[in-house]
């Protein structure tokens, strides 16, 4: 299922965005949906004291409610503490091996033009997009901003995702993300799974049509993931399993221990490095 298209313009070469304040002190979080509404009433407030205009609050928040789904999904993250040889049978590991060597030879020239401008080669970036979304065959069915703004009020992880909504709705004020957009269950946007900060920080215009698309341009996706990668330390031409330089980048990526070792391993596999 495709999410709502959004388009972001590339404001420089690597598409990133300035930054929005990062949290809210004032509104309460909670455990359940009791105390929702509350919360988004005082989210409001502190946002609009914030420099966020209440046109953009009100149409960010007209259809927003307490996302079920998302609680259960952050709650159930069970596949990530699998052992690496169960975690791979459960994401289909072979078979993003298989399809993502067919992906590397039919679109040789896209991931020539990443590695030159990033120095990210096509291995992990295909290990990512083929565990995260099926090479782009399923984004999510989530309402983002509902996903966000329930992770923002849940008392588990409030900080964090109250960053996260502001970069949401900076994105939704600039016109770049639409105020009913769906993905996945934690607010991840687009092909390779971006939380909206990271779209702010790493979006970058990979086919070269002047804006980002996460959803439509496996393009922009892909030179976004290898920005984000870039970013988190990756160094041209140094090795990313285990041990070697370029690891540390790929544990920015996720931070389940299991979930790296299958971005090296199955990268590896498909490079042949």
């Amino acid at each position: 299922m495709r999410m709502t298209t959004f388009l972001l313009a590339a404001f420089t070469a690597a598409g990133v965005f300035h930054a929005l304040p990062a949290a809210a002190q004032g509104a309460q979080c909670g455990n359940n949906s009791s105390g929702f509404s509350a919360w988004v009433a005082d989210f409001k407030q502190e946002a609009a004291a914030n420099g966020v205009s209440r046109s953009v609050l009100d149409r960010a928040f007209a259809n927003v409610n307490y996302n079920k789904p998302t609680i259960a999904a952050d709650r159930g993250q069970k596949s990530f503490k699998l052992s690496f040889d169960a975690f791979m049978q459960k994401r289909g590991g072979a078979t993003v091996i298989s399809r993502g060597r067919s992906m590397k030879a039919a679109n040789q020239a896209l991931f020539a033009s990443i590695e030159r401008r990033f120095g990210v080669p096509a291995g992990p970036l295909i290990a990512i997009w083929g565990m995260e979304t099926g090479f782009g065959s399923y984004m999510g069915n989530q309402h983002t901003l509902s996903a966000v703004s329930t992770l923002a009020y849940d008392c588990r992880r409030s900080e964090y995702f109250t960053d996260q909504l502001y970069a949401a709705l900076q994105l939704v004020s600039e016109g770049y993300l639409n105020p009913q957009a769906k993905g996945a269950a934690h607010g991840e946007i687009g092909q390779t799974q971006f939380l909206p900060r990271n779209v702010v920080r790493f979006g970058a215009d990979g086919d070269g049509d002047g804006r980002v698309d996460m959803v439509g341009s496996r393009a922009d996706a892909l030179a976004s993931t290898a920005n984000f990668l870039k970013g988190h330390g990756w160094r041209a031409g140094a090795g990313y399993q285990p041990g070697e330089p370029n690891f540390v980048a790929i544990q920015g990526w996720n931070a389940a221990s299991v979930y790296q070792q299958a971005i090296a391993y199955i990268g590896q596999q498909i490079d042949g490095r």
